[in-house]
């Protein structure tokens, strides 16, 4: 019988997987690193007052970059490398819907965005609007209706706001080890 790893080595793994591919910088024009940026979309969650899930989900909503080969590098390139999902899918083997359905949702997200609230599209930077005409462009009446039927769906457009507010070069935010007890709480299986 193998014994269950514990929640201290899980966050181990992630925080060691941001360590060596974090310090990248975004390709195709975002002016900060990964971890910058998700440093500083789990800052805006945590001053909004969101649940410990999301605050987590805006903290990793892009590893989908870091786990695949291609990265960033995949828009540059012109197509769509659906990060949202192999995020969603690896963090789902160590944690609940509340952190992986936004994460799953948040490109979902930009798109219902730039249909519904006017003027998002424009706040937009060079490498989401290239990314999104790959992902799909703003979403459709009745994708959006599908969208508002998601039970996550709410928080994913919070975590996209705080997305597009998270690129802010040399802001001074609190590091990663700032939420290794929030996520170790969050932890419900090994990944096994």
């Amino acid at each position: 019988m193998t014994s269950r790893k514990p929640a201290t080595e899980i966050v181990d793994t992630i925080a060691r997987l941001y360590a060596e591919r974090g310090a990248v910088p975004y390709e195709g024009g975002e002016s900060v690193s990964q971890l910058a940026h998700g440093l500083q979309a789990a800052a805006c969650a945590e001053r909004a007052g969101a649940a410990p899930g999301l605050v987590a989900a805006a903290l990793l909503h892009d590893i989908g970059h870091l786990i695949d080969p291609k990265g960033e590098a995949a828009a540059v390139e012109g197509y769509d490398a659906r990060h949202e999902d192999g995020g969603a899918d690896h963090l789902a083997r160590f944690f609940g819907a509340e952190v992986a359905d936004p994460v799953r949702l948040h490109v979902a997200a930009k798109r219902y965005l730039c249909a519904m609230k006017p003027g998002y599209f424009e706040r937009l930077s060079p490498a989401s609007v290239r990314s999104l005409a790959l992902q799909g462009g703003p979403m459709s009446a009745a994708d959006v209706a599908a969208f508002d039927a998601l039970p996550h769906g709410r928080d994913a457009l919070r975590l996209r706001v705080w997305d597009e507010e998270a690129k802010v070069v040399g802001l001074e935010v609190p590091g990663f080890d700032h939420y290794r007890l929030l996520l170790e709480s969050l932890v419900t299986s090994d990944g096994a």
